[in-house]
């Protein structure tokens, strides 16, 4: 197996994920990598096993990238939120369509299936950080605010779904009308 050259792991990520943008899901392959890394393909198996395995690396950074900068941010509000998701919605939906690809590889696959659980216990639990900076207490009694991370985190995959099959989808316009229904439930907790 070859040595790693000069490229840290997170290069050989970040030259994965425009492999991924550029070539798509069904003609991503680790040779493809190395090539837009510009190293060997040695050098991607001895920081990969697999292509899942660079997959998975992929989401696990998006997530911890978009909510280390989100929650970094002192200005955490709904609307600074919510911009972090839409976000996630560039590149035609890359983030989504990887991670429901990597559910569908997951299905028969235990460790696929482990590894993007803790990948959504993460994002649970980064939401729910977000979420104690805008409330101090669950606008509703008797429902947590783990149950609500956990409920938003479904609702923006949701969507992701819905923005992907649904060619008219008004992205816009829900985004805004959930931003009332957010600000509107936060006021019942002041």
């Amino acid at each position: 197996m070859a040595k790693p050259t000069g490229k840290s792991k997170q290069e050989l990520i970040q030259a994965a994920m425009q492999c991924l943008v550029d070539k798509g899901i069904a003609n991503f392959t680790l040779k493809l990598v190395a090539s837009y890394a510009s190293v060997t393909q040695g050098t991607i198996y001895y920081h990969f096993r697999t292509k899942e395995q660079v997959l998975l690396e992929i989401i696990k950074f998006i997530c911890e990238d978009s909510w280390g900068k989100l929650l970094a941010n002192d200005q955490f509000t709904i609307s600074v939120a919510l911009e972090s998701v839409k976000s996630r919605y560039e590149n035609d939906v890359f983030y989504h369509k990887l991670l429901i690809a990597l559910v569908v590889l997951g299905f028969n696959n235990r460790l696929i299936k482990e590894q993007l659980g803790q990948v959504l216990t993460n994002e649970n639990d980064s939401l729910l950080i977000g979420l104690k900076k805008i409330w101090k207490l669950s606008p509703i009694e008797g429902v947590s605010l783990t149950t609500w991370s956990i409920f938003f985190n479904a609702l923006i995959d949701g969507i992701a779904i819905q923005l992907i099959t649904c060619e008219k989808f008004p992205l816009d316009t829900f985004y805004k009308e959930l931003e009332k229904i957010l600000n509107t439930i936060h006021q019942l907790d002041n």
